[in-house]
């Protein structure tokens, strides 16, 4: 499939991610459909992708027709037989298993030509790849929180991915407005291996009680990080981090390196996610 061949784009969950995909998507002037099998997080995607696109308005990044141009591109659902798309990118929960069972059904309802793309930040393409059909039309397209902001994607190719379709996904990537870059496959790839340290090293010192939160956080802030190692993944959300952290400690085999932290694993276990929950490593009205 070609980039001009790309007509309808399918986001699976409506998470904080899909939800940004599903927006820059609809902007593009593609038709989207986003899909969560959770009520409730669809409204709130829908309430989100309001408040995001008035935000452009009032920085003057877009106007209110292309707001109404881009809320008419978007079509919320919790029917996955709507999901006939040219691409469809998943954006769920970090566990490999998940992700096999959502494409393989996909595959189902699709022709051997839909591209699969993976919103994974951990996870190998080629394991992901493995258990679908037509494996070479399954790719990694991993966005960067937020996904309406943050101008990186990270294009991966499996060992089984045409490289006709990394190349047209790399396509579409800079015709969402982004700045994509070419990746082999690798757990956690290239941002995501480099910067887990930021994480697990800032709870390290944390365990070990060399400083507190808001210490470690100001100190990485002085030395020119515009948010600490805390305040980033109180953003990102508490349990999506600690998801990728365990899904890589597993992928390198349990290289101590990428342990998980005892600490990071309370926080979620108390339901302490972050910003989106009102608490996490700090407190938020």
């Amino acid at each position: 499939m070609k980039l001009e061949d790309i007509k309808t784009i399918g986001v699976v969950g409506a998470g904080t991610m899909g939800q940004g995909i599903a927006q820059i998507c609809a902007q593009a002037g593609y038709k989207t459909i986003l899909f969560d099998i959770n009520a409730q997080v669809l409204e709130k995607a829908q309430v989100t992708t309001v408040k995001n696109l008035d935000k452009g308005i009032e920085r003057g990044k877009l106007t209110e027709q292309e707001k109404q141009t881009a809320l008419a591109n978007i079509t919320f659902t919790g029917d996955t037989l709507q999901l006939s798309c040219d691409v469809i990118i998943e954006a769920i929960v970090e566990k490999l298993e998940v992700k096999q069972s959502i494409f393989k059904e996909l595959a189902d309802i699709n022709t051997p030509d839909t591209i699969l793309a993976s919103n994974t930040s951990s996870i190998p393409i080629t394991q992901i790849a493995a258990a679908v059909p037509n494996p070479e039309r399954v790719v990694g397209m991993h966005f960067f929180n937020p996904a309406h902001i943050m101008k990186l994607v990270e294009v991966i190719s499996g060992a089984a991915t045409s490289p006709e379709i990394a190349s047209t996904i790399k396509q579409l990537a800079e015709k969402l407005g982004k700045t994509a870059v070419m990746a082999k496959d690798s757990p956690g790839f290239i941002v995501n291996r480099v910067a887990r340290h930021f994480y697990v090293e800032g709870l390290k010192l944390l365990e070990e009680g060399v400083a507190d939160v808001e210490t470690i956080d100001k100190l990485m802030q002085a030395s020119g990080f515009k948010m600490g190692p805390f305040e980033l993944m109180d953003l990102i959300g508490v349990d999506t981090n600690f998801s990728v952290t365990t899904s890589m400690f597993e992928a390198f085999h349990y290289d101590p390196k990428f342990r998980p932290s005892r600490i990071q694993q309370q926080k979620v276990d108390a339901g302490h996610h972050g910003r989106k929950s009102g608490r996490g490593f700090y407190k938020y009205e």
